[in-house]
């Protein structure tokens, strides 16, 4: 569901730049996320501000998925990258997410896991090169910096995951960057150029509303009780839907070796869920009930 609801990341953010400026997207769309998200917790009847000794890993959480992928991401996009070309090159975040969770999060994965993830590492490296006539261009460098950021935050999130459920913690590092959000979102909607249309404001609205928010409460679930990086090499599939939604939506032309890598990416995470990772000590297991009845801890 995670995956489902951030593969029209791209197509919709496109679409919202058409009406607004980049930036205002990518600092606007958590400000949208955070309304939201504080109507939430009000009904749950839970705090509005994290624990105090959690704050710092809702800080870096906050830096990384409301403030570092949502800019990085835009800038590539409104610089040029196709929607279909930023797809593949972020199938490489599976594997940023399961470095920073061996650093981070204590997670053990199996040389066949490593195998598998180095081979989809591969395959885009390759589609890249050969996409950028051997170079990698400015667009790409800024895919990268946003990838590396989803990777820091999803794997923050995901921690923070096993002790509180993740529709709090998406909830808790939009609360968190609102000092920060709020305010330069109001600068640049009195500051930069609008116009607003249907298709932009749909955009806008997707992006704010179901990749900034909701699509992080199965996300963050589902990565707490399956593993940071087992779990999220599930994402490697999220290339080629994200294909299928700029064909379909964009009208989009994408060649075989677009194909070609996203399905090399796709066979890549059949071999990493068929290989066993370790899981950091003390985690519970993914069937136990203390993680269960976390995840499903929604409000009512």
């Amino acid at each position: 569901m995670g995956v489902l609801a951030f593969s029209m990341t791209f197509p919709a953010t496109v679409f919202a730049m058409r009406g607004f400026d980049p930036y205002l997207v990518a600092i606007g769309r958590s400000v949208i996320a955070a309304a939201a998200a504080t109507v939430c917790l009000l009904v749950a009847g839970v705090p509005l501000l994290p624990p105090r000794r959690l704050l710092r890993s809702y800080a870096v959480t906050s830096a990384a998925v409301v403030f570092g992928f949502p800019v990085f991401s835009g800038l590539a996009l409104y610089g040029g990258a196709s929607t279909a070309h930023s797809a593949v090159v972020i199938g490489l975040l599976p594997a940023a997410t399961a470095v920073f969770a061996v650093l981070r999060a204590g997670e053990r994965p199996r040389p066949m896991f490593w195998v598998a993830c180095a081979l989809g590492g591969a395959s885009i490296t390759v589609f890249t090169l050969s996409q950028g006539g051997g170079h990698v261009t400015a667009a790409d460098l800024l895919l990268v910096l946003a990838l590396l950021s989803a990777g820091i935050g999803y794997t923050e999130g995901a921690r923070l995951s096993r002790e509180t459920p993740g529709w709090r913690v998406i909830s808790y590092a939009l609360v968190v960057a609102t000092p920060i959000s709020v305010p330069v979102t109001l600068v640049l909607l009195f500051t930069t150029d609008l116009r607003p249309s249907a298709e932009s404001l749909a955009g806008f609205a997707w992006v704010g509303v179901i990749s900034m928010f909701l699509g992080f409460v199965p996300w963050y679930a589902g990565l707490a009780m399956g593993g940071i990086a087992r779990a999220g090499q599930t994402q490697l599939m999220q290339p080629l839907l994200t294909l299928l939604w700029a064909w379909l939506l964009l009208s989009e032309y994408f060649g075989p070796a677009t194909v070609l890598a996203s399905l090399a990416v796709l066979l890549c995470v059949a071999a990493t869920q068929r290989a066993r990772v370790t899981p950091p000590a003390g985690s519970p297991p993914a069937s136990s009930p203390a993680v269960t009845r976390r995840s499903r801890d929604t409000p009512r």
